[in-house]
């Protein structure tokens, strides 16, 4: 990957000399890592608060109410995690609902951590685990909270509009990948 990146640059260095734009392109190169670190900076404040929002969650025990609420739709995804495996799926899918891919990402990690312990053969990941990565790949999106802030801190207009795309693209990408993976990993092997 940093062979591509240095091959970018070095390309656009090379082009900017051709055309005669260097100065533009330094004033660019400068101009887009100031906007990337106000960016960064404004995103990261978003992401304190959700990761933050989460931990007092399970703190104060809301983490047990929303994996009671979930309970039914994480016995049909994961009929043979444990009790602790599925109380951080609860939490990982509830983040990921709430559009906080990245405060979701540790309790997606501690959950499969869980279900690696729970695993019988370490060779191969188990259906659990599985589905899990699916689940996180093709998360629904309630409130896409990561957007709509990198969209406000860019400066939309309108930072919500694009709230029923992602309903609708999220939706339907969670069943394309849900369904072919129940049916794929309910078979037994041959």
């Amino acid at each position: 990957m940093n062979y591509i990146w240095c091959g970018m640059i070095v390309i656009s260095i090379i082009v900017s000399i051709f055309t005669g734009r260097v100065e533009e392109t330094i004033n660019g190169a400068f101009e887009g890592a100031k906007s990337s670190v106000f960016v960064v900076l404004s995103f990261a404040g978003v992401m304190c608060f959700w990761t933050g929002l989460m931990k007092i969650m399970e703190k104060s025990g809301i983490s047990k109410k929303i994996e009671f609420i979930l309970k039914p739709i994480i016995n049909f995804l994961f009929p043979t995690a444990g009790k602790e495996a599925k109380g951080f799926i609860a939490m990982n899918i509830s983040a990921n609902l709430l559009g906080m891919g990245n405060a979701a990402t540790p309790m997606g990690i501690k959950a499969m951590e869980c279900l690696d312990k729970e695993n019988k053969n370490p060779l191969y990941a188990s259906k659990d685990m599985c589905m899990l990565v699916i689940i996180n790949t093709a998360s629904l999106q309630i409130l896409p909270t990561t957007i709509i802030a990198l969209r406000s801190a860019v400066g939309s207009t309108n930072p919500f509009s694009v709230i029923l795309p992602i309903w609708i693209s999220s939706f339907v990408a969670l069943i394309a990948a849900v369904i072919p993976a129940k049916l794929l990993l309910g078979r037994k092997k041959l």
